[in-house]
């Protein structure tokens, strides 16, 4: 590529390592109005906006969530930290599935995890899925440095003018399969899911 690759793969490299996320010890130990809500979800997840304008959580979206029974109802108008918990899984969900997709995978976790009925606490949960999803970070940055590097290396024939754009299509697109290919896993197990939930088979 014409400019300075290292440069770019650093950037892209700095983006991954800085991504966050929100630590139950950080959530108030008290109930917040919607107002303390979105501000503490703002204060905590900025660094995930694409651009400074961008809102993390807006009010309209929470109560279409509560709406569209993705977040159980506030009591007297106020969140727990269960309800922060939970706006932090759709957070991340809303970017890559529909809202019927999220209803069905975080339907059970809704009725057993959140009132406290299943086996573990709702807080165990999301610490348990985040552990998990950061002991990724490392192997995802070794996997975007071999794509970035099998694209620098690609349309070595190409005129010097156009190559530097071909050469980041070319990565662009591998990410882009990539995302494609496990979209296309996540769908086919929600498909599965909503099979295997006796509410969807009620008339």
């Amino acid at each position: 590529m014409t400019i300075d690759t290292k440069d770019i793969l650093n950037s892209i490299l700095a983006s991954i390592s800085r991504i966050d996320y929100i630590k139950p010890e950080e959530i108030p130990g008290i109930d917040l109005y919607m107002d303390q809500v979105t501000t503490f979800m703002e204060n905590h997840l900025s660094s995930s906006k694409r651009h400074p304008e961008d809102k993390v959580l807006t009010k309209t979206m929470i109560n279409n969530y509560a709406k569209n029974h993705l977040l159980p109802p506030p009591v007297k108008k106020k969140y727990s930290r269960e309800h922060i918990l939970m706006l932090t899984f759709i957070y991340y969900f809303k970017n890559i599935m529909s809202i019927n997709d999220i209803q069905v995978l975080l339907g059970p976790i809704a009725e057993e995890f959140f009132p406290g009925n299943g086996s573990l606490k709702l807080t165990e949960v999301y610490q348990e899925i985040m552990d998990l999803e950061l002991e990724q970070i490392e192997p995802l940055i070794k996997d975007v440095t071999r794509k970035f590097n099998k694209a620098r290396s690609s349309f070595s024939d190409a005129d010097e003018k156009e190559q530097d754009f071909l050469q980041k299509f070319a990565f662009i697109c591998m990410l882009s399969f990539d995302v494609y290919v496990k979209k296309q896993v996540i769908e086919n197990l929600i498909d599965q899911m909503a099979t295997q939930d006796p509410s969807k088979n009620q008339d």
